[in-house]
């Protein structure tokens, strides 16, 4: 006989990094349109040529009602709900905590993480951007084997001039006790539904691809002069992991963003996986924009 399991740390820890990523990566995008906003009819050009010195402290709240880990369901019916506070200013500089809450699991507060980093946009029209960020994770369960506590992080974003379109690749170094690697591409549309001088309706759907490295147990029982024997080895591979796509409609109303949408993933059989299933879940999320 042969068993086959997945280590549900690693789908954890991904995750955990691709959930801090992706709220990061969008308060980065729209900076542009949020100084846009503040400023009425000034351009963002005529702005950044006057201004030497703006910053920014964004909160945010997110609920799924449904909880997957890289696209997978462990069999735990849950949500969770994960808070944010993050700072930005004009030197390129941003950081931010944040942590998540299952609402089935024990403790139910998993972990809280720190985040700093900086970036800075470049090239025409400041179309392309790079960023870098180191993040520390502290979870709330000591006991438990961790190996993942660190992770750094490198990303090159390309939005058009309007950033109504732009395409992310991130590469993260998870390291600790162990250590692992993961890629992700985020490209993502806007389609402008209504937008007045102090609000705006907005779809804002994004597809990312999830490249990392397996890690796969691999336990196999077999029986010698009739005794049984358990013989474990642990493989190491690189492939795909996940797609998710995310369909968000966003309201934007002076400082205030709300969000509700839909969340679909479409997980990669690995070593030891058949017949995965599609999974979905509807997200909420509240942030407030406050101008330092």
């Amino acid at each position: 006989n042969q068993m086959k399991k997945l280590s549900f740390f690693f789908f954890l820890i991904l995750g955990i990094v691709n959930l801090q990523a992706q709220e990061t990566d969008e308060i980065l995008s729209e900076e542009d349109e949020i100084i846009d906003n503040l400023l009425g009819e000034e351009s963002v050009e005529e702005f950044l040529k006057s201004a030497t010195d703006f910053q920014f402290l964004h909160f945010s709240i997110d609920y799924n009602n449904k909880t997957y880990f890289s696209g997978r369901d462990i069999g735990t019916d849950q949500f969770n709900v994960s808070p944010q506070l993050t700072y930005v200013n004009s030197n390129g500089f941003f950081a931010g905590i944040t942590g998540i809450y299952f609402s089935e699991f024990t403790p139910k507060w998993d972990y809280t993480a720190v985040t700093l980093g900086y970036g800075k946009s470049f090239g025409k029209d400041k179309k392309y951007r790079w960023s870098t960020s180191y993040a520390r994770y502290f979870y709330s369960d000591s006991t438990e084997d961790n190996p993942f506590t660190n992770a750094f992080s490198l990303g090159l974003e390309v939005d058009n001039k309007k950033k109504t379109l732009g395409t992310e690749i991130s590469a993260t170094y998870l390291f600790g006790s162990d250590n692992s690697f993961q890629l992700i591409s985020s490209t993502y549309g806007v389609l402008s539904l209504s937008k007045t001088k102090k609000s705006h309706l907005k779809l804002r759907p994004q597809l990312n691809i999830v490249v990392a490295q397996q890690t796969i147990q691999l336990s196999q029982t077999f029986t010698v002069r009739g005794k049984q024997f358990t013989r474990t080895v642990q493989n190491n591979d690189f492939g795909l992991i996940n797609t998710q796509l995310q369909i968000p409609l966003q309201f934007d109303v002076n400082d205030f963003t709300f969000e509700l949408g839909c969340i679909v993933n479409f997980p990669s059989e690995l070593e030891g996986e058949t017949n995965l299933e599609t999974t979905s879940n509807f997200n909420f999320s509240i942030s407030y924009l406050l101008d330092l």
